[in-house]
């Protein structure tokens, strides 16, 4: 819900419409913000569900009318604990679709609202029409604008298309307020499409610089908002101490480079230690063995060759030798084909700490394909795109030591390169991206992701790792049956109410006459 604040109240009509104000906040706070509600369904839901058909669960338009409202966020947040208490509706919904939704105990009553508001046009008109009154209640009001607001409301609003300092999908709006007339940019704010109509040149002209691309409407934010947000793109750049962070930085190279050569020499000085430390104790342990044997070599003769004068003792140093020949050979073969710890490098970075780590994104919003499916499947580039439309650049709080802003930034580049993203449409043709493939069976290994997600309820990390702290995927699991065996052994499939086992458990517990 979007808050609007009156400073300083100087009358009791003020007051009256700051009452009414509070009145229409709370109605749009009960039935919930439908833009929010889409950009939350877009990232959470639409992987299994339509609006105005049937996918992998239920269509969902209009499911504020069929469903009460405090059913859905029960269902929401963790159907299973809604099934197996019983409900009649979610024992009928899970019985229909055979697969268990997954849960989303994060979300917040407030983003069920938003997202049941998006999901039900009826919901929407009333929010619209609500808040398009709070929004002429409060245009009489006179308001300074809030940075600290502004940027927030910024963030939600405006950042998917915007810059503060360079172009993006719209213009940058660092300063806006020096460019255009603060009530000129109120009618475009609320209705860019409205002003282009009406024939006013400065709209016109954006429009047609834009691609012919029309702004989002914000009937929603007030007057109060636009100022906030605008004090926001007023305030001056933030200078940046690059020569002391070059410095530093510098200064760490040189750090490390010297810290790698000391490694070496160091290593190189032990290799060398132990040679002759080896060499010693050969040269002692023979010495001895001749003098217990009381072998006497002759004069200028080596060592050694006393020592292969003695039949046993060879005998035993060859037995020796091939055990831990065939002992290595053995582990050696062992390993072939056995891939643990792989992690090749990419033609596009891909991180999943980011994505699936700092974001929060679910693996199978990308790996759609791992519900249903035998393979979890690739995700096309236009998975990518659902965000990466108006993901241009990553947070500065993103980069790290190893990989700067600029790196994750160019990344994004060539991945609009690969799609033909010009930064407002789709140009050119696309360009495959040759991925370079991780987990990789054998042929005559059969594996199905759908019966060990979707029947036996597994999390991707129990097979893949913490693959949310891994910046670069590896392949966590040796992938050997030994391995698939382990772990089928130690685990119990659950038979209750699973359809799918019914009929093979059956003929098992017939066959050996047990009941496990």
């Amino acid at each position: 819900m979007k808050k609007v604040n009156y400073h300083n109240p100087a009358s009791k009509l003020m007051s009256f419409c700051l009452l009414i104000m509070l009145a229409f906040s709370a109605s749009v706070s009960a039935q919930g913000n439908p833009v929010n509600g889409k950009k939350l369904f877009n990232a959470n839901c639409a992987a299994c569900h339509k609006l105005d058909k049937r996918s992998v669960g239920p269509a969902l338009g209009k499911i504020g009318e069929k469903r009460k409202k405090e059913w859905l966020h029960s269902w929401i947040k963790d159907s299973q604990a809604l099934v197996k208490s019983g409900d009649a509706d979610a024992v009928a919904l899970f019985e229909e679709y055979k697969i268990p939704m997954a849960a989303y105990p994060q979300f917040s009553d407030a983003d069920l609202d938003d997202i049941i508001a998006y999901t039900t046009p009826s919901l929407a008109a009333e929010v619209a029409t609500t808040e398009s009154a709070v929004a002429s209640a409060s245009s009489g009001a006179s308001v300074d604008g809030d940075p600290a607001k502004g940027k927030a409301l910024f963030n939600t609003n405006c950042a998917a298309c915007h810059k503060l300092d360079k172009k993006a999908t719209g213009p940058a709006l660092r300063g806006v307020t020096e460019k255009r007339e603060k009530d000129w940019l109120y009618k475009w704010i609320a209705n860019s499409k409205s002003l282009i109509d009406s024939g006013d040149a400065d709209a016109k002209a954006i429009f047609a610089e834009y691609a012919n691309i029309p702004m989002t409407a914000f009937p929603q934010l007030s007057k109060e908002d636009v100022d906030n947000i605008l004090a926001y793109t007023a305030q001056p750049k933030e200078e940046k101490k690059a020569s002391v962070a070059s410095a530093g930085e510098s200064n760490s190279a040189n750090a490390s480079e010297g810290l790698n050569k000391n490694i070496i020499l160091g290593v190189l000085i032990l290799v060398l230690a132990i040679l002759a430390a080896m060499l010693f104790l050969v040269n002692k342990t023979l010495k001895t063995i001749a003098d217990k044997n009381k072998i006497e070599p002759e004069k200028g003769t080596p060592i050694w060759k006393a020592f292969v004068k003695n039949q046993f003792l060879v005998l035993i140093t060859v037995i020796f030798l091939a055990l831990f020949a065939a002992y290595h050979t053995f582990g050696f073969l062992m390993q072939v084909g056995v891939d643990q710890g792989y992690q090749p490098v990419q033609p596009i970075h891909f991180s999943h700490k980011i994505h699936a780590g700092d974001n929060g994104i679910d693996c199978k919003y990308c790996h759609s394909n791992a519900r249903v499916s035998k393979t979890s499947g690739i995700p096309a580039l236009n998975v990518c795109m659902n965000c990466h439309k108006g993901i241009s650049e990553v947070a500065e709080t993103t980069a790290t030591s190893e990989y700067s802003k600029e790196f994750y930034d160019g990344e994004i580049q060539k991945l609009y390169d690969a799609v033909g993203w010009n930064g407002f449409k789709y140009e050119g043709e696309a360009k495959p991206v040759k991925w370079v493939r991780v987990h990789n069976l054998p042929d005559f290994a059969y594996y199905n992701h759908s019966q060990h997600v979707s029947v036996a309820g597994l999390q991707c990390q129990e097979c893949h790792g913490e693959v949310e702290k891994m910046e670069i995927l590896e392949q966590h699991a040796p992938l050997t049956m030994g391995w698939c065996i382990d772990c089928h052994r130690s685990k119990e499939v659950d038979m209750e109410g699973n359809a799918y086992y019914e009929k093979i458990h059956d003929q098992l517990k017939k066959k050996y006459g047990v009941d496990k």
